[in-house]
């Protein structure tokens, strides 16, 4: 069973149909008591950083939520819920986030020939071996991403994978069984939906 956190800013459903697809079953929560104790979870999230810690605030998620992640039980961030578990973000402001990786989360450099958002499929690249996460997944995988921040962690150690968009800037991040990806894998077709497979395997 995978658990997806409904806090108001995520594409639920299609993430759910993804987990479908492969065989998985999920519960979408709406409160803070379905997520405590539960084995896998996932944060997805689209939208604005600030709306976001607002919404978990709110609805009481974060202390449910860092207490499953310092367990060390699997969690996957998807796109903002990737950029979410940093320090802090400089979208639109100066926003603290869950602070659970040391990091800041920051806007694409301008440039007359890159397009932003960031918005289309890519390759991954300096991809971490024996990573769970892309267990049969080729080195030639293409994935659809769509956002126009992107994290720089302070542990270069947490990479779990990289893409190029101007420069080369953050695709995964791992530390344990705390995973998260700022592509979409619920929109990324087989190789997509082989990573929400390995990922309800962990």
């Amino acid at each position: 069973m995978i658990h997806i956190i409904d806090y108001g800013m995520g594409n639920l459903r299609s993430v759910a149909k993804g987990f479908e697809r492969v065989g998985v079953e999920t519960k979408i929560c709406t409160t803070p008591a379905e997520i405590e104790n539960v084995d896998r979870l996932v944060l997805p999230g689209v939208g604005a950083f600030r709306d976001a810690m607002q919404h978990l605030r709110e609805l009481g998620f974060i202390e449910p939520l860092l207490k499953h992640i310092e367990a060390d039980r699997p969690l996957l961030g998807i796109c903002l819920g990737l950029q979410l578990l940093f320090d802090r973000s400089y979208e639109d402001g100066n926003y603290e986030g869950l602070g659970v990786l040391p990091g800041e989360v920051v806007r694409f450099k301008k440039s007359k020939t890159l397009k932003i958002p960031h918005m289309g499929w890519n390759q991954l690249n300096d991809i971490q071996e024996n990573n769970p996460l892309l267990k049969d997944i080729p080195a030639e995988a293409w994935f659809y991403f769509v956002h126009s921040y992107h994290v720089v962690p302070e542990n270069k150690g947490v990479i779990a994978a990289c893409t190029e968009h101007g420069e080369n800037v953050v695709a995964m991040i791992r530390r344990g069984n705390l995973h998260a990806a700022q592509f979409h894998p619920e929109k990324s077709q087989e190789h997509g939906l082989q990573i929400l497979k390995n990922f309800s395997e962990l």
